[in-house]
């Protein structure tokens, strides 16, 4: 029931727009690349010092010295360019990015977003997406709408460390997207196979349900 990693990626790929500069984070964000629709031209960004990333590679493609900030080996597409991370992030800070999409660990029904602290284990830090979040014009999360026990992860507010207040637009789970409003998560798809009355059990945020609901179509 509900959608895979892939359909997430896909689904997530149409709200992009032709001419866009676009970063995607670690997890799920990634699949966004294989992903985008023919008839557009966007830019992919990667913070480590990457922009125009391609697709993953094949087998036969796989260049252990091009990877993205999670460390997969990636492509770069004809016009590509490199260069170091003090430049990147201050493509990000200045505001020159205009879609990113993030992976979380929770969501708030004001925006909020929580995803550099990972329960129970060691991390580095927060690593890019605080600079993401402060900056992006526009950011979408991709993320699994509860967690191993069945938790919402779609919340009132976020019990993890903050990573940044209010910023957050669009959310696409295995069971819906929604849009962040005044009012908290507005429904406007679901999963096929998913009801309203599952979305509704699993969301502890406030959560209202679009006029024009329908069915995600793929």
């Amino acid at each position: 029931m509900g959608l895979n990693r892939d359909q997430i990626a896909k689904r997530i790929a149409r709200e992009l727009k032709d001419g866009m500069y676009v970063n995607l984070g670690i997890g799920v964000p990634t699949l966004v690349a294989n992903n985008v629709p023919d008839d557009i031209e966007i830019v992919l960004q990667s913070e480590n010092g990457m922009l125009g990333i391609g697709p993953f590679p094949t087998e036969e493609e796989v260049d252990a010295d091009l990877i993205n900030a999670g460390k997969q080996t990636v492509t770069l597409r004809q016009g590509g360019s490199y260069f170091d991370s003090a430049l990147s992030f201050g493509m990000i800070r200045a505001g020159k990015v205009d879609l990113t999409v993030l992976g979380a660990m929770e969501v708030s029904d004001q925006g909020d977003i929580a995803n550099w602290k990972v329960p129970g284990k060691m991390v580095k830090g927060m690593g890019g997406a605080m600079d993401l979040v402060a900056s992006a014009k526009n950011i979408i999360v991709a993320m699994m709408h509860t967690d191993k026990e069945g938790n919402s992860k779609l919340l009132k507010q976020c019990s993890l460390p903050i990573t940044g207040l209010k910023c957050v637009k669009r959310v696409v789970t295995d069971l819906g997207f929604f849009e962040i409003t005044e009012n908290g998560f507005l429904l406007k798809e679901y999963a096929p196979g998913v009801t309203i009355e599952d979305i509704k059990a699993k969301t502890e945020g406030r959560l209202e349900i679009a006029a024009d609901v329908k069915e995600m179509e793929f």
